[in-house]
This record gives C-alpha cells, structure tokens and sequence, in this order.
C-alpha cells in the first residue's frame, strides 16, 4: 500500500476511464437506453461529461456495441468530449466488453476506471475520491451501506440466512485499479471464473485488497423506463439543492 500512496504524492498516475456501455437494454423494451434524454442530455453524454470534466481522467475508451459506434462518437463531438481516446466493439458478455476497453487503453496509462454507461449522476468529485483512493491502495470502489435487510434464498424460495447488514455495501462505479495488476487478475479470472458482474471481484480473485470509497446515493444504474424519471427527480433536485 505505501508504494502507491509514494508514487501519487511525486506524480500524478496516468488514469484512463473505460466506459462500458454494449448492454442489451433487455428491460427497456427494445430501446437503448444510453441514448434515452435525462432532463435533454442522453445517459451516456452525461456520463461522458462527468469523467470529461474530472481533472484526475488522462483519457475515455468507450466500449459499445458495433451499432453505435458512429453514434456514441457524434454525442461525443456534440458535448464537447476532447478526451474521448476512442470507442471500441464489445464482447458477448459486459466481462469480455471490459476486457476490449482494457486493452484498448494508452500504454502509459497507469490506472484503469471501469464505468457502467448507464450510470449518467456521477460526478467529477466523486471520481476523483474513488482514483485518489485507487492510487493510494491499488484498487478502490464507490459503495454505499446497505439500507435493506439482505435475505440469502435458497432455490426452493425459502430464506437460508439474513447477513448482518452493517457489513453489506451496495457497489457502483467508478471501480479503479493499477492497471497492470488488474491486466494480469482479469486474464486469470477468464480461466477460473464462471462469470461476474463486478469488476473488484478480479481484484479479490487474485488476492487483493479492495477499498470501499464512500459513494453517493443519487449515482443510479438505468435499468427500467422508470429509472428515467428517478434520474430526472434527483438531478433536478441536485440542481435545486
């Protein structure tokens, strides 16, 4: 943990935001929804902007499907994303598109961000506490406490047992790693991993400590046409507030 906290007090680490947005949209009813309007601004412009306007982010790879590709790059030119590096194709699964964005970063970068698409309120303050936290440990996470009680069922539907809930988080994005740490752990999970949903996870697989940077409740995934105007509620009172 010193070697990193050493190395970001005499430089600032080469940070490059990968930004994974190549999902079906399954629950939005055909229509993809990193192009649906928050409030006139599409999901993924808003997500660009956030990681456009942290001082932190050397530069943006997009990873999307091969289908809006041109589009992702016309939104970009529209909101004036200079550091947009590049978009690339994904993969069959979000872990195989992760992948194609990873190994399509700069090679002096030094720290990697993996972002969902779809999550539009993330601000620049909060990138930038979940990267100087990366640079400090290796590996950081925004999360938030959990608020519900968490059940762990079983397949017959009857509850196994209830997890104590002060040491349940509910993680988000950005998830921030040493870059070459995370290349050599993602490579390794593709052999001993089914499948997962969760960046960090790589990290653990390989032994590795994770920090939980303390996130914010208003940085929402979309999911569902309803997600829309919860966005559209929080963000107008983010502005209001």
């Amino acid at each position: 943990m010193e070697e990193y906290f050493e190395s970001s007090l005499f430089s600032k680490p080469f940070l490059s935001a990968v930004i994974v947005a190549a999902g079906s949209s399954a629950r939005m009813g055909g229509t993809d929804k990193i192009f649906m309007p928050i409030a006139g601004v599409p999901v993924i412009a808003r997500s660009l902007l956030a990681y456009e306007n942290c001082e932190d982010v050397s530069e943006i790879i997009v990873v999307t499907k091969e289908d809006s590709i041109k589009k992702i790059k016309a939104a970009a030119e529209e909101y004036g994303i200079k550091k947009l590096k590049n978009v690339v194709p994904g993969g069959a699964t979000r872990a195989e598109s992760v992948r194609c964005g990873v190994l399509a970063v700069s090679d002096e970068a030094d720290f990697v961000a993996i972002h969902d698409g779809a999550r539009p309120l993330v601000l620049p303050e909060d990138i930038t506490r979940c990267a100087h936290d990366a640079f400090r440990c290796g590996g950081a996470v925004l999360a938030v406490p959990a608020v519900d009680t968490i059940k762990y069922g079983k397949k017959n539907g009857f509850v196994e047992y209830t997890p104590a809930r002060e040491k349940l988080f509910a993680v988000q994005t950005p998830q921030i790693f040493d870059l070459s740490v995370y290349k050599t752990a993602m490579e390794r999970a593709f052999k001993e991993l089914s499948d997962w949903t969760d960046d960090s996870r790589i990290f653990e697989n390989d032994a590795r400590k994770v920090f939980l940077t303390p996130g914010k409740r208003y940085n929402i995934k979309i999911t569902s046409p309803e997600d829309i105007l919860i966005a559209e509620a929080l963000l107008k009172g983010r502005e209001n507030g």
